[in-house]
């Protein structure tokens, strides 16, 4: 170990590092003193001076390329402006699209259930009114499925067993009937309308009192016809036709005596037929009910 050499730094490289070093604390310590004597010279002399006049000098000295700089950026400036209001204009855009949709779903929703509520009022008041049957309660509900097509004659309505609703009861609007129920749900009924292949109803015209079955048309689209009206009777265009609601000690009809069908639209006889042709539109528009109100009896048959 005693016979290793040791190298040692040139005393004239550190000797240089030194200096340099020095002299830049010396220049940045001399700044300083500067800045602050004129930071002082400028706060005793602020009405005037050679401090205040040199720097009024240096200002009208770069005034110019300030002036040319504003200029420069001036457009940069409006472009940057330009972006950012077009952004902020599309966004605003986007956010009223969105508050217009929002408001057009909540005016045509408000638009149903306005016509809803019209629909229930005007059932209610035939409820309450002269031509409602003796006997009966009446439920108003909505419908919830109308048919699905020209064959489906039937819909859905929003009442079932627990709102006291059981098969064949009845099924109107203030216009007239409508059909029967035919199968219940808990919180849902299915209604058979007049116009299906199944229905037959007991009626008469209120004005001959010409008796027979109104059964649905030829066809889907077809308006209903009054079957089983014997030749002799007298039916004429116009009549009104009603629901006979025939009873006797055992048996009752399904239907309330009086409930509006239709009006007679046409009346045809040939020497080979044995019964006359009338044909029957209903007033109520099965096509498109809205709300419809239940007849539940104030006593239900025994089994």
């Amino acid at each position: 170990m005693l016979g290793l050499s040791v190298r040692r730094p040139a005393e004239g490289k550190l000797s240089t590092r030194t200096t340099a070093t020095l002299r830049r604390r010396l220049i940045v310590g001399g700044l300083v003193l500067v800045s602050l004597a004129l930071v002082t010279l400028s706060f005793r002399q602020r009405d005037g001076g050679p401090v205040a006049g040199a720097q009024e000098g240096a200002a009208a000295v770069l005034r110019p390329f300030q002036v040319a700089a504003d200029r420069i950026a001036e457009p940069f400036r409006d472009g940057y402006a330009w972006v950012d209001g077009l952004f902020d204009a599309r966004s605003d855009a986007e956010r009223l699209r969105k508050e217009n949709e929002t408001l057009r779903q909540q005016v045509v929703q408000s638009r149903l259930a306005e016509r809803e509520n019209e629909r229930l009022r005007e059932l209610l008041q035939y409820r309450s009114g002269p031509r409602f049957p003796e006997g009966y309660t009446g439920l108003a509900t909505a419908v919830i499925a109308r048919p699905a097509g020209a064959y489906a004659q039937a819909i859905v309505i929003a009442a079932g067993r627990k709102d006291g609703i059981e098969v064949d009861d009845p099924v109107v609007t203030q216009d007239g009937l409508v059909g029967k129920v035919s199968r219940v749900a808990s919180r849902t009924a299915r209604v058979t309308l007049l116009s299906d292949d199944q229905s037959a109803v007991s009626a008469l015209d209120v004005a001959t009192d010409a008796a027979g079955i109104v059964r649905p048309g030829q066809g889907p689209r077809a308006p209903l016809r009054l079957d089983r009206v014997p030749k002799e009777a007298v039916v004429q265009v116009g009549d009104t036709v009603v629901t006979a609601g025939w009873r006797s000690p055992r048996l009752s009809s399904i239907y309330p005596s009086g409930i509006l069908i239709g009006s007679v639209t046409s009346v045809g006889r040939t020497d080979t037929d044995l019964y006359t042709q009338v044909q029957v539109t209903p007033f109520a528009d099965l096509n498109s009910l809205e709300a419809v109100l239940v007849l539940i009896p104030e006593v239900r048959g025994g089994p």
